[in-house]
């Protein structure tokens, strides 16, 4: 796998350096015990939603996938850690031969969670596992952030499409796993070709002001770009007086002209404006897509405006609001000795300030109501009920070190839509309010 399929620079060797120093410091102190090679179940999840989402969205999972295959100690990453001492000879030979093999389980990409779901599940050596902690989370929880922005955004735009375009507001690599996590989402389309290029999702983009205030009139600039594009191309309409732009547009691209784009202004009134002109100048066919700064919220107040897509930046790769989700990577199970074949007994965190954890390697089910919408999300450890057992939602994703789940995008984005329709239709509420299911603990699990 190139290490670019993940966003990243080609100069950069493998991910073995996105992780926190204290991975590497435990690792060296558990190969002085003895405990490294301990069997270990760690598991991610979150403890509670950001405020007032009804529930969230798995996202980054096949990026994960991307990053333990690449997690690997070249000679370069090696010599960094012994210039700057930060493990030993000991630790740095175990480095050098690292190679995850143990399992991971998890939510496929595209699903929805809730408070206490283990949405992913890392199982083998402590030390292996241990290494992976701070870049699957850094991953699950920017992806999974702005997929639930995208969610959110999504369902308040109903059949209308929406455009990703806000590379230009988040660092650049950032922007490439922003434009994925947005498709998975509901996303139709994004602007930026890098994650036009590395997965493969549908890319738009036309002009800016700068190409109209180029030129030395508007109809110059629209001319220019219809002779180049087609009359079915896009054109920006409020750089000076908008229902003068939109009378050249449609002198210029003719009925045929494909949309105008409105950037800024009152957009709820401004719209009206324009489709009322565009149908009396005869371009009844003629799209009308939104910009400037809009989220879930505004999206929702243009519900009966006469839009017909809507471009979204800022809120959306800063996850409108809530930039994390809040996941955490925590041991829940382990070998009682070293010994081969030890059976697995369960950890967890019992300290005060809302940070406890519950302990045992778990599974996780949907249980449905009488109509066959989702009532409730069931976490336990032990046996699956049987009226639970085709109702569960961790899938294999790595066997043995080897990946065995990669799927196309597009099946990720299927999944969300067919999740959250799933949901109770309380779930689309924007207005603030508790997970539109509660998580249930079985098999004496109690609640975090």
């Amino acid at each position: 796998m190139n290490t670019a399929d993940l966003g990243l620079p080609v100069d950069v060797p493998s991910t073995a350096l996105f992780t926190d120093q204290y991975e590497l410091t435990m690792l060296r102190a558990a190969l002085k015990a003895g405990t490294a090679g301990r069997r270990s179940v760690f598991e991610v999840f979150t403890r509670r939603l950001p405020d007032g989402r009804r529930y969230g969205v798995v996202a980054g999972t096949g990026r994960v996938l991307d990053a333990v295959e690449n997690f690997r100690f070249d000679a370069g990453v090696l010599r960094f850690l012994r210039e700057r001492d930060i493990v030993d000879e000991e630790t740095l030979d175990w480095l050098a031969q690292y190679r995850f093999g143990g399992d991971i389980w998890g939510y496929p990409e595209g699903e929805v969670y809730f408070p206490g779901s283990p949405i992913m599940r890392v199982e083998g050596t402590f030390g292996e596992c241990v290494l992976l902690e701070t870049v699957i989370l850094s991953i699950l929880n920017h992806d999974s952030a702005i997929a639930a922005a995208a969610s959110r955004m999504a369902s308040a735009a109903g059949d209308r499409p929406l455009i990703e375009m806000g590379a230009r507001r988040t660092h650049e690599l950032a922007a490439v796993a922003a434009a994925r996590s947005a498709y998975v989402g509901g996303f139709a389309t994004t602007s930026d070709l890098a994650a036009g290029f590395r997965y493969n999702i549908p890319t738009v983009g036309t002009s800016a002001h700068a190409f109209t205030l180029l030129h030395d009139n508007e109809r110059d600039a629209f001319r220019a770009q219809v002779e180049s594009l087609g009359r079915d191309t896009t054109l920006l309409v409020d750089t000076y007086d908008v229902a003068e732009a939109v009378r050249t547009a449609v002198e210029v691209a003719g009925p045929e002209l494909g949309a105008v784009r409105i950037d800024s202004g009152d957009l709820l009134l401004v719209a009206h404006r324009v489709r009322q002109q565009l149908d009396e100048l005869g371009a009844t066919e003629t799209k009308i897509v939104v910009t400037s700064d809009l989220d879930e919220y505004a999206i929702a107040s243009l519900a009966a405006a006469p839009v017909d897509a809507y471009g979204v930046g800022t809120q959306l790769v800063t996850g409108s609001g809530h930039p994390t989700a809040s996941m955490v990577y925590k041991l829940v199970a382990r070998a009682e000795s070293g010994a081969e074949g030890a059976p697995l007994v369960p950890v967890a965190k019992k300290s005060s300030g809302g940070k406890t954890s519950v302990g045992g390697r778990k599974w996780a089910a949907r249980r449905l109501d009488a109509d066959g919408y989702a009532e409730a999300e069931v976490v336990g450890t032990g046996p699956v009920p049987d009226d639970l057992a085709d109702r569960q939602l961790l899938v294999e994703l790595v066997k043995g070190g080897e990946v065995v789940a990669r799927e196309p995008l597009d099946a990720a984005r299927d999944r969300h839509a067919a999740a959250r329709a799933n949901l109770p239709l309380s779930a689309t509420q924007l207005s603030r309010g508790e997970p539109v299911i509660p998580t249930e603990y079985a098999q004496g699990g109690s609640g975090s």
